[in-house]
């Protein structure tokens, strides 16, 4: 897993930085929120996170998640995880919760200076290869939004259209 993913991480930011250069959207396939009935639940996880405390999807349960598949060395990562942070910001008094699984395997000394210095001031693990294809993690990064009963709404491979993806969470929130 920690060979594959930076490889795929790389190659997607090069052909990233290329598509505004050739007029073309952000993201090569557009995204929509999944209606509610054909929503499939997430899978569930429990992992020791970065500040010792254990990281439990299902103890989200009722607020919207955003869960981030990243790395520290991942170049799209970098990107939006400054936007995580102010999604983080400016709904978590709103019921939203951010969830981060570093996928590179990478260890806590590489990763909490890393957090400390984006300001990520929500739970992190380290992923596993079991959670990754439970996920259908092929490309990273992937983020999801998983609705308050635990479902997942979007998932998204590649770099997210900030817009539209804020655009997402304030409708997953109004939905009760």
């Amino acid at each position: 897993m920690r060979n594959r993913w930076p490889q795929l991480c790389s190659a997607f930011v090069f052909v990233a930085a290329l598509v505004p250069a050739l007029g073309a959207a952000p993201s090569d396939a557009p995204y929509a929120l999944t209606p509610p009935a054909q929503r499939k639940v997430a899978p569930d996880f429990s992992l020791p996170g970065m500040d010792g405390h254990l990281v439990n999807l299902a103890g989200e349960r009722g607020k919207v998640v955003l869960l981030d598949f990243w790395a520290v060395d991942c170049g799209g990562c970098q990107i939006e995880i400054p936007w995580y942070v102010d999604f983080d910001r400016k709904y978590r008094s709103q019921g939203l919760a951010l969830v981060g699984l570093d996928m590179y395997g990478e260890s806590p000394a590489k990763i909490r200076p890393f957090m400390a210095q984006s300001h990520m001031d929500y739970p992190v693990a380290v992923g596993t290869e079991a959670i990754g294809q439970q996920y259908g993690l092929t490309e990273m990064p992937l983020t999801l939004l998983i609705d308050r009963k635990g479902r997942i709404a979007v998932a998204h491979a590649g770099i997210v259209d900030r817009a539209q993806f804020e655009n997402d969470i304030r409708a997953l929130l109004a939905q009760k």
